[in-house]
């Protein structure tokens, strides 16, 4: 078995490729990165850093071009200010639309590249890190279950019943994924999940603020430094 792994660096995608190394081997494992016009590469660093530990294969694709036509404030051509307010708080305002640093469908975008990508190497899977936190009150639509369950079939289907997409942790929540992290020895410390581009993480961002309570839901001390 042959596994991408599509990583950006962050906390979950992580925990995917440590779970990818430890079910097939680093020998069978890809990691592939994805710039969209983000404002800053620190997870970019952070995803080869990461795949540079696991020794594993490390592709980088350019898919900026796809998304110049966004206002999403996670963009370098926009001038959004980015929220520094919990998730939750941000949802309560949409009224059920995704949150401003939702990319339009950045997922579906991914997983087709990731595909194209994983056929051509003679992958049979590829994991990405949506967990059930994401597409809690639809604040990232292409990370919840409906959608994985969707793409996964057309993937399937497209690819000749040749290869697989799986979201581990796409019916758990953020807590979860760091829990089987820390099972994995996953390096967290290498991680970046920070939408801001700062020496350090914000720690207010949701992102942000989501990662905290991950860690301190499991008792563990986050390995990564915060401004804030």
């Amino acid at each position: 078995m042959k596994a991408l792994v599509l990583s950006s660096g962050g906390v979950d995608s992580t925990t995917c490729l440590a779970l990818a190394v430890n079910n097939f081997g680093k020998e069978n494992v890809t990691a592939l990165s994805i710039t969209y016009g983000q404002k800053h590469s620190k997870e970019i660093r952070s995803a080869r850093a990461v795949a540079d530990y696991y020794g594993v294969e490390y592709i980088l694709l350019d898919l900026s071009e796809m998304f110049r036509f966004s206002d999403c404030s996670l963009l370098s051509s926009s001038e959004k200010e980015i929220p520094h307010e919990s998730y939750s708080s941000q949802i309560e305002k949409t009224n059920g639309s995704p949150v401003s640093t939702y990319v339009p469908f950045r997922n579906g975008l991914f997983i087709s590249s990731a595909a194209a990508i994983a056929i051509s190497k003679g992958c049979d899977v590829i994991y990405y890190g949506a967990h059930g936190d994401d597409s809690a009150g639809n604040a990232y639509p292409d990370c919840s279950p409906e959608f994985n369950k969707a793409i996964s079939d057309a993937v399937y289907i497209g690819s000749g019943n040749m290869l697989k997409v799986e979201a581990p942790f796409v019916y758990v929540p953020k807590k979860d994924v760091v829990k089987k992290g820390l099972e994995l020895n996953a390096p967290y410390h290498l991680t970046w999940s920070c939408y801001e581009g700062g020496e350090k993480q914000c720690g207010v961002c949701g992102t942000c603020i989501d990662r905290r309570n991950a860690f301190e839901s499991n008792g563990v001390t986050d390995p990564v430094e915060y401004e804030k």
